[in-house]
């Protein structure tokens, strides 16, 4: 039987608010959409749902409003498992929105308001520290204030703890601070803000993946989208190819990526396994809608994995 895994997600929460509509609107135009939703989401709660839903045991740190959002917020993660006794609330601030336009493509344009994210603070991180010596894994993002994300990683280095950072919302990061990162995880322009290089298929990812390596991280795995991911190590590049799915909502799809690779690596698994696994992921979360709702469940990624076509 695999090891349950102990990972620590330090992140974000948001409730996403999102718009169908056949196409975006030019500025100053008006269009009518076709369909609202309200989904829990945030990329720390997101991925940390996705680790728990394929067979984590997941503990979430962060902040939310004092607020219906907030409150629905942890009622999501309490049904998916997640323990939320290390999450803070905030009296002033509110929970997290991300204002999300769908249109028919799958393609999706993204505001995200902070909130309460930005409140967590260098001290609630602080009363966190036993917690973090005690997990297998911690994962991280960059939806909060990006000092307390970078002394987080250095909690977990200090401590031993491999550290997933997937660096979104795309910025750019000190040398010092990645050198805390095991597994650093950008997608395409992320990457290519880290590093000035323009990546658009898989050589250009590699460059931008061995100068990342230059900066510190101990491994570089970059998403390509439907052309899978490029893992890089200080021994060697490999490209991992996707699967071949229908679109639906692209809404998501990274962290679910980022939470499954962060679960098989905790396990054990290598890291070309935990690719190829994360992958399948990230290809299930975009033929269904939303955010948490579209991250599946450990036995519909091992029926996917035995019928999937890689792309």
């Amino acid at each position: 039987m695999q090891k349950q895994p102990r990972i620590l997600v330090i992140g974000s929460f948001m409730m996403d608010l999102v718009v169908r509509t056949p196409r975006a609107p030019q500025e100053g135009e008006t269009i009518i959409g076709t369909s609202f939703n309200r989904f829990p989401g945030g990329k720390g709660a997101n991925q940390a749902v996705a680790a728990a839903r394929l067979g984590a045991r997941v503990t979430m740190a962060g902040k939310l409003g004092q607020d219906v959002f907030g409150d629905q917020m942890l009622a999501a993660l309490q049904q998916e498992g997640v323990a939320t006794e290390h999450v803070l609330r905030d009296e002033q601030a509110s929970t997290g929105i991300g204002s999300i336009v769908l249109d028919d493509q799958g393609k999706n344009r993204i505001v995200v308001v902070p909130g309460a994210n930005l409140k967590y603070s260098l001290a609630d991180l602080a009363a966190l520290e036993p917690v973090v010596a005690a997990h297998d894994l911690v994962m991280l993002q960059l939806e909060m204030d990006v000092e307390v994300v970078k002394a987080a990683a250095q909690m977990g280095r200090k401590h031993g703890v491999p550290v997933i950072l997937n660096p979104a919302p795309a910025r750019d990061l000190d040398d010092e601070f990645l050198a805390a990162v095991d597994f650093l995880t950008p997608n395409e322009t992320e990457a290519q803000l880290l590093t000035g290089v323009e990546v658009h298929d898989v050589d250009s990812a590699r460059r931008a993946a061995l100068e990342l390596l230059q900066r510190g991280p101990r491994h570089v795995v970059i998403t390509l989208g439907d052309k899978g991911a490029l893992l890089a190590t200080g021994e060697r590049t490999q490209h991992v190819p996707g699967f071949s799915v229908q679109t639906v909502d692209t809404v998501a799809a990274g962290d679910a990526f980022n939470g499954a690779l962060a679960t098989k690596i905790a396990q054990g698994f290598s890291l070309e396994e935990a690719v190829v696994y994360a992958n399948a992921v990230g290809a299930l979360a975009v033929t269904r809608p939303g955010a948490i709702p579209s991250l599946p469940t450990a036995q519909e990624v091992e029926e996917f994995l035995n019928t999937a076509t890689r792309a």
